[in-house]
């Protein structure tokens, strides 16, 4: 492999995860308001509404109203999740109850840095290697890596709502690409998802290198694979 001249990361389960799961803080603001929930059920719930989703890609949106249509898109899976679960008519007032749970995912509060992210960034910039985020999430994300400290290491961002294209789609690598001026060739793209970014990445002409933390099976043997960032090995200058 040649040297990259800028490694793209993905965000959430790459960078940084959720703190338990999605469904046990759901669960827990809603005991806040008086409804219970079990949080194993909601998480799973939560899961088959997120994955059966469009992706979170608004194309032509006026930056103005980004907000509203990246709130929307997650308020719609948060009520399909409690639908799912039989609750979504206890709710008197879900766009309050589901304002201050998207508010809460913008805080360091239900995230945590995967141990070696920071060694690994940094061990990365040491070496001259420019780095840069890709990720499907929304631009909350920005506020994110902010308060995880985790900004500092990166050049760009690039976000799929802000985008209006979502991984696996070539077009989120080549508008990344374009921050650098950076021909695909000379570029890294490490994910944990095998299709938005291990194919993706390679499928618009980067490197694309799996994470994979749990030790799933791939669905074919991939070319670079690690357990953590501080498994891969850059080639010598």
């Amino acid at each position: 492999m040649s040297r990259p001249s800028i490694i793209f990361l993905d965000a959430v389960g790459t960078l940084f995860g959720v703190q338990g799961t999605v469904g046990e803080i759901y669960s827990q603001f809603a005991l806040e308001i008086g409804i219970e929930v079990d949080a194993q059920q909601l998480n799973k719930a939560f899961m088959a509404s997120f994955f059966a989703a469009p992706k979170p890609a608004f194309l032509g949106i006026d930056p103005a109203v980004l907000s509203i249509h990246e709130l929307a898109w997650w308020q719609d899976i948060a009520q399909q999740s409690f639908a799912k679960v039989g609750l979504l008519e206890q709710f008197s007032d879900f766009d309050h109850f589901f304002r201050r749970l998207f508010d809460h995912f913008a805080t360091a509060a239900p995230w945590f840095v995967y141990p070696e992210v920071p060694q690994a960034l940094a061990n990365w910039q040491a070496e001259g290697i420019t780095l840069g985020v890709i990720s499907n999430f929304d631009s909350r994300l920005y506020a994110v890596l902010e308060t995880l400290n985790l900004s500092q290491y990166f050049t760009s961002v690039t976000i799929s709502t802000v985008a209006g294209v979502a991984k696996p789609d070539a077009q989120l690598f080549k508008t990344a690409l374009a921050k650098h001026d950076c021909p695909a060739k000379a570029a890294w793209h490490i994910g944990d998802s095998w299709q938005d970014d291990y194919e993706g990445a390679n499928q618009a002409g980067l490197r694309g290198i799996w994470l994979n933390r749990d030790q799933q099976l791939p669905p074919s043997p991939a070319k670079v694979e690690i357990a953590d960032l501080l498994g891969l090995a850059l080639p010598s200058p």
